[in-house]
């Protein structure tokens, strides 16, 4: 006879012998500055706890000197108003290079020159909107009138382009950049990137403005008898290529997804097939370091939704046995950005912190003394 099956009985075992990391409530009478937030955010759960974490791995790479920190922008991020936020992160040295989509550097311009965004207002129907010149962006306006602005800045830069060097798109906004620096006193992407010489490529250049600027402007070359310009998308890829050669270490922080995450990620790929084929001899380039903020989950089967796991089966990232650290972010950037970005700031000493507690506690009774 075959003999009646064991039970199984459950072992419990002790979460501190264990050594399971506990988690904490947020406890808001202990939170005084954007860091301090995280920080308990990071002991909570949830979306909570991914913005933590996030904000650790984005220190990590802020304080690698060996690190080569590569920010890739996608959405509508500058309409969003988080134009000053990316600012923040090239001025203060974390970021050495941006890969975004067109719209945004355009529309960023619309801000860097001192123009504005407007709310919408959604008693206004889209058609009413079209013809009052209203271009919608979700809960926003971008005036078409800021576009011609964009425009005839463009149109300055073109006009003194030699025809006989091609265009790319980081020269193109490394022009814009110093023409900023030269005329304008606000703060934007493209100032602080030619200030810091941060480049910034656009891979889709012609699905922007920008890219529409350039064709309107080779339709006015052709009118006056001019050679037109010629754009080099090749020149892009292998200038971006050069500096991540230069690099020991790569991070990568990625807002959004689409055509700059992945322009960014393929590097690795682009080197390990140059070797491959005998055109040249590298190591493999890696990202050792990544952060993504992005409402993308995986299951629709989008490339902005693919997971770091994932990119470490083609090459592009170290996995965690080697070394890897990554964070993912399910989150709306114009949410989890601010939070992020301004602790990792406050880190690193580029954001001031609030004076301590008691000049915190006596600044306040005298606002109260005051107000009586």
């Amino acid at each position: 006879m075959k003999k009646a099956a064991e039970k199984r009985v459950r072992q419990l075992h002790d979460p501190i012998a264990d050594k399971l990391t506990p988690i904490y409530p947020l406890d808001l009478s202990k939170i005084h500055t954007i860091d301090d937030l995280v920080r308990a955010m990071g002991q909570t759960a949830f979306t909570a706890r991914q913005i933590g974490d996030a904000a650790d791995v984005l220190e990590a790479m802020a304080r690698d000197r060996s690190c080569f920190v590569v920010m890739t922008l996608a959405g509508a991020l500058t309409v969003g108003k988080m134009g000053l936020v990316i600012s923040d992160l090239i001025d203060s040295g974390i970021v050495q290079a941006v890969v975004s989509t067109g719209a945004l550097m355009a529309h960023g311009l619309v801000e860097a020159t001192g123009r504005s965004h407007f709310r919408y207002d959604p008693r206004l129907c889209d058609n009413e909107l079209f013809w009052a010149g209203y271009n919608r962006v979700y809960d926003s306006l971008e005036p078409e009138v800021n576009l011609d602005h964009v425009e005839a800045v463009a149109d300055a830069i073109f006009e003194r382009w030699d025809a006989s060097e091609p265009v790319t798109s980081w020269k193109l906004h490394w022009r814009i950049g110093e023409y900023l620096h030269r005329r304008t006193p606000g703060r934007g992407i493209l100032k602080s990137a030619y200030e810091k010489k941060v480049p910034v490529y656009v891979p889709s250049f012609t699905d922007s403005e920008l890219g529409l600027d350039l064709g309107l402007q080779n339709l006015s070359r052709k009118q006056r008898g001019l050679p037109p310009l010629q754009f080099d998308a090749l020149a892009d890829l292998e200038h971006f290529t050069d500096l991540v050669k230069k690099a020991k270490r790569l991070g990568i922080f990625t807002l959004g997804g689409g055509v700059p995450r992945n322009w960014a990620q393929q590097v690795g790929v682009y080197l390990e097939l140059r070797t491959r084929r005998s055109y040249e001899n590298f190591e493999l380039k890696r990202y050792q370091y990544g952060v993504r903020i992005c409402p993308e989950p995986v299951n629709w089967g989008g490339l902005s939704g693919s997971t770091y796991s994932e990119a470490v089966s083609w090459g592009k990232f170290v996995p965690p046995e080697e070394g890897g650290h990554f964070a993912e972010v399910l989150e709306d950037a114009t949410v989890a950005l601010p939070l992020v970005a301004g602790a990792v700031l406050q880190r690193i000493g580029y954001l001031p912190r609030p004076a301590g507690r008691a000049r915190q506690k006596a600044a306040r009774r005298a606002t109260v003394a005051a107000s009586r």
